[in-house]
């Protein structure tokens, strides 16, 4: 993954920048990532929030994780699109959706979660480690592009 990235919404109206590069990055098909994606997943970049900068109106759409922790989607009012999230649990970190990406071949995903809801239609790289649902400590700490225990 790449040192600094940028992106932004449909309409233009919302963009952003990350100083860091994302320090993790994966696909989820839990039924609220597939339900705000209008498709069978979701991948997201972790970064931590200090070197995000966000430019333009974000609302926010917050509700409980089956963990019981408050994610908090943001998406641009104007176009719908979605741009980031916040997850309770994790203080300190954001979520930016890798479709809001301007480049998004700088994504290299290293897992998948929820892989016991995705439809099967869905079909992302079979070698990624797949989680049936959210694996304990999340995100879990990986090395070489596999999770470790």
């Amino acid at each position: 993954m790449t040192e600094g990235f940028s992106g932004g919404c449909l309409c233009g109206g919302v963009r952003f920048h990350s100083a860091a590069a994302p320090q993790m990055a994966g696909h989820c098909h839990c039924i609220d990532c597939r339900k705000s994606s209008g498709t069978g997943h979701c991948t997201h970049l972790i970064i931590p929030e200090n070197a995000f900068t966000i430019e333009g109106e974000v609302r926010f759409y917050t509700r409980p994780a089956n963990s019981g922790n408050l994610i908090s989607r943001g998406f641009c009012p104007t176009c719908g699109a979605a741009i980031y999230s916040r997850n309770a649990a994790m203080p300190g970190m954001v979520f930016p959706r890798a479709s809001a990406l301007d480049d998004p071949e700088i994504v290299h995903p290293q897992m998948v979660v929820f892989a016991s809801r995705a439809p099967t239609w869905d079909v992302i790289d079979p070698s990624l480690p797949r989680f049936a649902e959210m694996p304990d400590g999340v995100p879990p700490k990986v090395e070489a592009g596999r999770p470790t225990e």
